[in-house]
């Protein structure tokens, strides 16, 4: 038996999401025989406010982690921001390639040459890493002078500076993306063809699926509900919205906002404002979401953009309709009229009356739903998931 070839994954982020928990969920799966898996972060963030830490999941499924320590941004490096952003207030791509210069100054580059350390100290084979070129171009600046294989997977819609692609053409092995339309958008941006992949996020539809939860005495009406990071990307005021009109209209529901983030406040503030407070409930960052998903009667996704959303996912295999914004990544899981209804993003009215129709016909939300459920087992099951990461991991690494 040969030996398994040394992988260190490499992720970038500081908060848990949807891509940390498909990165899980293929770790727990990867052959131990093949591949020999060592992750890095730069910090070991919990599992929602009260939930475990990241090295404690990782521990339970034997994955060793190793914290990079951070410095924090220099004065320097802050003021020398904010006169560029004035500086180039007139053009916006100006002002980020500038800011992107100051931050591979202070940050780039010292933290490639530490990772670029680890890989060699660590004898690895393979660089693999977890969020978007963007993001991780410490990653390139450690890997590629050394002659070491990139692979970069790609869990979000991209947004690259032209000489960002250039860097990934030059080094990268394979980027894998988790839809075809962030595949385009990569694309687009300057990535060739031929280092992008496709395999499409997924979800174990064999796991057991959890109880619902117990509905609240003071629940009133039909259940609607959105997960995600409260963030502008989510677009959750427009949800807010559409339930103040659906409650204007007589026709009252519950809505459940699943997640935390800095939002938050202002999202409460504008549901008081709506007269929607007793309607619009916010139950925190769930670490179980299958479990209030199931009590929905509709799920919403109101966002801007997405990679290719799990809590779709989650609520197809739920055998619940979705009701989202037709962008990228949505419209790559949800079949407009089949498994759910598509409406063009921002436009309120067109959100409100998707939920109205859904809302006040149980014959289509249970057809929608019982579509969806078929939909996720046949074309996004985990193990189609596993074996596409496999197959890059092996091809980038001979």
């Amino acid at each position: 038996m040969t030996n398994p070839k040394k992988i260190l994954l490499l992720d970038t982020g500081n908060e848990w999401g949807g891509g940390t928990n498909s990165m899980i969920e293929l770790l727990k799966r990867l052959d131990r025989e093949q591949f020999a898996v060592t992750c890095c972060f730069y910090k070991d963030y919990r599992k929602g406010g009260e939930g475990r830490l990241l090295s404690e999941e990782l521990a339970d499924i034997g994955i060793p982690l190793i914290i990079l320590p951070t410095r924090q941004q220099p004065l320097w490096a802050k003021l020398g921001k904010e006169l560029v952003r004035g500086l180039f207030s007139w053009s916006a791509r100006l002002k980020k390639r500038s800011v992107r210069a100051i931050d591979r100054r202070w940050r780039m580059v010292p933290r490639g040459a530490a990772l670029q350390k680890i890989l060699l100290e660590g004898g690895f084979d393979l660089l693999y890493m977890n969020n978007q070129p963007s993001t991780n171009l410490e990653g390139y600046l450690a890997a590629g002078p050394i002659g070491l294989p990139i692979v970069q997977h790609c869990r979000v819609q991209p947004e690259l500076l032209i000489e960002e692609a250039e860097v990934v053409n030059r080094l990268v092995s394979r980027v894998i993306c988790v839809s075809h339309g962030s595949a385009d958008v990569m694309a687009a941006c300057g990535v060739e063809r031929k280092h992008i992949t496709v395999v499409h996020n997924a979800i174990d539809h064999r796991r057991p699926m959890p109880a619902p939860i117990e509905p609240d005495s003071s629940w009133n009406g039909l259940v609607i509900g959105t997960v995600g990071r409260l963030t502008p990307l989510k677009s959750i005021p427009h949800l807010i919205e559409a339930v103040a009109q659906l409650k204007a209209e007589g026709l009252d529901v519950t809505c459940l906002i699943l997640g935390e983030g800095p939002q938050q406040e202002a999202l409460q503030a504008l549901a008081a404002e709506r007269q929607v407070a007793g309607q619009v409930r916010f139950v925190g960052f769930q670490s179980l979401p299958l479990a209030w998903v199931q009590r929905m009667d509709v799920c919403v996704l109101c966002s801007s953009k997405e990679g290719l959303p799990r809590v779709v996912l989650e609520a197809m295999l739920s055998g619940k309709p979705v009701v989202g914004s037709d962008v990228t990544g949505t419209r790559e899981l949800v079949v407009n009229e089949q498994t759910g209804l598509l409406y063009g993003y921002g436009d309120i009215p067109a959100l409100t009356a998707a939920l109205r129709r859904l809302l006040s016909d149980p014959a289509l939300r249970e057809r929608m739903g019982q579509a969806g459920y078929q939909r996720v087992v046949e074309h996004f099951s985990i193990e189609a998931y596993v074996a596409g990461v496999t197959r890059v991991l092996t091809e980038a690494i001979r």
